[in-house]
């Protein structure tokens, strides 16, 4: 009997890997169900002593089982370039252990971080993420120890650690990797947090759309209830409103009301969930917490460059070769990850756009491919690193209707609270709707921008906020696709 290891990732089971186990496990062999390891095009994946076999199918598996199965054979899956090129310290136990099991999460350095942090106490837990350099994740990149320690220092007899989990833009699948493959890494972040700012309670807010992901967090939170005790935490899951991974809107929506943003001050470090002092940190933020307590503030530092410290979980999506999860350090290229990571395009055809940030990332052609992967340098060409999603587009793909796409979503996904995202929006799609008929495209196409300028300054959050950056990336880097409509039309 040989010990099969096959991804219970939500992924892989919807490529077949639950039929796959069960045919191995048909013909009496061991099957355990672990984490995935990040190489979506290969799912399903099957590991037998550390080599691996993918993509799989039910009919492969006499000839994995027989080792005539060459044509699939990826090798030792830890030497595989795109695994040993990463730099994986949130996501060093991918591929590698039962999501939850007590027993491998703690054989792999699990509770090290809390057990430093109850040593060490709450002002130097705070002063060791700070010096750690650990950004926000989820996409503004706000210093996370200036943000613990506002609360810290807050008044209030009750505070909170609010984990975002609700991961909703498109081409993005890191947070549902943690919970669902390394839930307890989370849980123990999470603890980290209320010790270091005085919080008793956590919640953990998952979309609706991750149910994989609910199940596993609740049955960790059970199995590690009595280790963070006295700190508790809880999941709550959101209704599907995008708008609800903005902080203000997520608080709301937590508290049972309509999900729509709120004003800014009160920040929510000092008035959040019921009026009181919060951290809200995205999932990743508080998965690499443990790897910062465990290791030590500088051990996370010595990654990275500039003000960009650590590693980033880039997931590489949209029409790819090598679509997955690639955790790198600060600096990186983004031709690098698109191109030698990534593989270039699965359709063959050269590339023509890769959106950085989600559905309000901007668009970035090819000849700024040499931009490096930072908070800064993303910033310096008019764009934003986001949660580090990363989807690529072929020549095929037509940029006035993508930039057309970032309105319609943002008209479908407002909150509706603030003049400039609900009818911006509108009047956005509205107007590039002419542009692309060839009505009048010069003069539409500068009150697009126009519009885009009120919506970037104008409204309460980034969804209204972010909208103009694949617009006015789109028309600025792009703008024979709308240059060409003037043409035609003139024609």
């Amino acid at each position: 009997m040989m010990q099969i290891r096959i991804s219970d990732d939500a992924l892989a089971i919807a490529c077949g890997a639950n039929v796959l186990a069960r045919a191995f496990a048909e013909r009496g062999h061991e099957v355990v169900r672990t984490s995935s390891w990040g190489m979506h095009w290969l799912e399903p994946l099957v590991e037998i002593d550390g080599i691996g076999y993918g993509p799989a199918e039910a009919g492969h598996v006499d000839a994995i089982l027989g080792g005539t199965a060459d044509a699939l054979c990826i090798g030792r899956i830890a030497d595989h370039p795109f695994i040993a090129s990463q730099t994986r310290l949130t996501f060093a136990r991918a591929g590698m252990t039962r999501p939850t099991s007590l027993d491998d999460y703690a054989a792999t350095g699990g509770w090290a971080g809390l057990e430093r942090a109850r040593a060490l106490g709450a002002e130097a837990v705070v002063a060791e993420v700070t010096a750690s350099g650990l950004r926000g994740r989820g996409g503004a990149g706000f210093p996370a120890g200036i943000k613990w320690n506002t609360v810290r220092v807050a008044p209030g007899s009750e505070k909170y650690i609010v984990c975002n989990a609700d991961e909703g833009d498109s081409g993005t699948f890191a947070d549902r990797m943690v919970m669902e493959g390394d839930p307890f890494m989370l849980i123990e972040g999470m603890a980290i947090a209320g010790l270091a700012v005085g919080a008793g309670k956590g919640f953990i807010y998952i979309r609706s759309e991750y149910p994989h992901a609910i199940a596993k967090m609740q049955a960790a939170v059970q199995l590690s209830a009595a280790i963070v005790a006295p700190f508790e935490v809880e999941v709550r899951v959101g209704a599907g409103a995008y708008v609800c991974g903005e902080e203000t809107s997520l608080l709301n929506s937590l508290e049972g009301k309509r999900g729509e943003v709120r004003a800014k001050p009160p920040l929510p470090a000092h008035e959040g969930l019921f009026g009181c002092p919060t951290v809200i940190n995205n999932v990743l933020t508080l998965a690499a917490v443990p790897f910062v307590l465990s290791q030590g503030a500088q051990a996370y530092a010595d990654y990275g460059m500039g003000r960009s410290r650590g590693t980033m979980p880039v997931q590489i999506a949209g029409n790819v070769k090598h679509g997955g999860l690639y955790e790198t350090a600060f600096g990186i290229t983004l031709g690098d990850i698109v191109e030698k990571i990534g593989g270039g395009t699965a359709s063959g055809r050269p590339i023509r756009a890769v959106q950085v940030g989600g559905p309000l990332g901007a668009y970035f052609p090819p000849a700024l491919f040499d931009t490096p992967f930072d908070y800064e340098a993303f910033t310096a060409v008019d764009g934003l690193i986001g949660h580090g999603g990363i989807t690529v587009f072929d020549d095929s793909a037509d940029m006035a209707k993508q930039a057309r796409f970032a309105f319609e979503f943002c008209a479908a996904e407002s909150c509706g609270k603030c003049t400039p995202c609900r009818i911006g929006s509108v009047r956005g799609r509205e107007t590039l709707d002419k542009v692309i008929a060839g009505e009048a495209s010069e003069a539409n196409l500068q009150l697009v921008a126009d519009l885009c300028e009120t919506m970037k300054f104008g409204s309460l959050c980034a969804l209204g906020g972010f909208t103009p950056y694949p617009v006015m990336s789109a028309i600025t880097h792009f703008p024979e696709d709308f240059g060409l409509r003037m043409a035609e039309a003139a024609e």
